[in-house]
């Protein structure tokens, strides 16, 4: 705010914050616009930072989980944007991770460290299809997937940036169909994504699908049917991109369970988890 008047219409403005003491800081332009960018981009840094530490994870045995929560019990880290998943998305982050950086280059002082995470994020959303296709075999030509969820995050329809995007069109370019629902999404995701086939619920999507990949944690998703999935399923292959599901009561089910950064404590082939079922 440049001058006292811009100063008082805030503080009237934004009154009823204030009666609960929420601090108001008044800035200058430049220094408000940064303070935006510089808060994004290091969120957007630590959900970039947990999801290297989920690859981590999986290569060593550690559960990405723990680690999470053990480090974000430190309050100089805290506890929120260690989630692990397939890549930050949406209207703010990638849009003012990258506003930063230009800015930070035009001014000759570029910021490395936002810099790679841009990249890593990009390239995490890439690598989430060949994690698809890995559990597939190393191929999905011919085979149907069914993606359950398409927006960048749940209850919102808003498909700005988000990982479905990138990771569904890559799994059709290698050859498999993709039968797609989302709650909120689909009407938006459907322009984006038209060589999609859209069912009208989880279950539908699930029909005759070679394999489940879980994009977005609708609550909806949670709480899934097994045996129904089972038996909808022609494969017992589930990706779950989001952790929503324990690695262990998927093993009990009878899937085969990939997720991230997780030890799955299930490392059954396909026909072997069939039998097992049958049995």
């Amino acid at each position: 705010m440049e001058s006292e008047r811009a100063r008082e219409v805030m503080r009237q403005l934004y009154r009823p914050l204030y009666l609960i003491e929420t601090p108001i800081v008044f800035t200058g332009l430049e220094t408000s616009e940064l303070i935006k960018y510089a808060a994004n981009a290091f969120l957007a840094t630590k959900i970039t930072f947990i999801n290297e530490i989920a690859d981590l994870c999986e290569r060593v045995g550690a559960d990405v989980h723990d680690v999470a929560r053990g480090i974000g019990l430190d309050g100089r880290i805290g506890r929120k944007f260690l989630h692990a998943g397939p890549g930050f998305g949406g209207s703010c982050f990638p849009k003012d991770t990258r506003a930063l950086v230009q800015t930070a280059r035009q001014v000759g002082a570029p910021i490395h460290i936002v810099e790679s995470v841009v990249e890593v994020n990009e390239a995490r959303k890439r690598h989430m299809a060949e994690r698809v296709i890995e559990a597939c075999g190393g191929s999905v030509a011919g085979k149907t997937v069914a993606a359950l969820g398409l927006t960048f995050k749940p209850n919102t329809d808003d498909m700005r940036e988000s990982p479905s995007l990138v990771v569904l069109p890559a799994l059709v370019g290698a050859g498999a169909r993709v039968q797609a629902y989302d709650p909120e999404g689909m009407a938006e995701a459907a322009k984006l994504m038209p060589h999609l086939a859209y069912c009208t619920g989880a279950y539908e999507a699930m029909t005759g699908a070679d394999a489940l990949l879980i994009l977005t944690e609708w609550n909806e998703f949670r709480a899934l049917d097994f045996a129904r999935v089972r038996q909808l399923l022609r494969a017992p292959i589930v990706v779950d991109l989001r952790n929503i599901y324990s690695p262990q009561d998927m093993a009990a089910a009878g899937f085969v369970y990939t997720s991230i950064g997780r030890p799955t404590g299930f490392v059954a082939t396909v026909d072997e988890a069939a039998r097992g079922s049958a049995a």
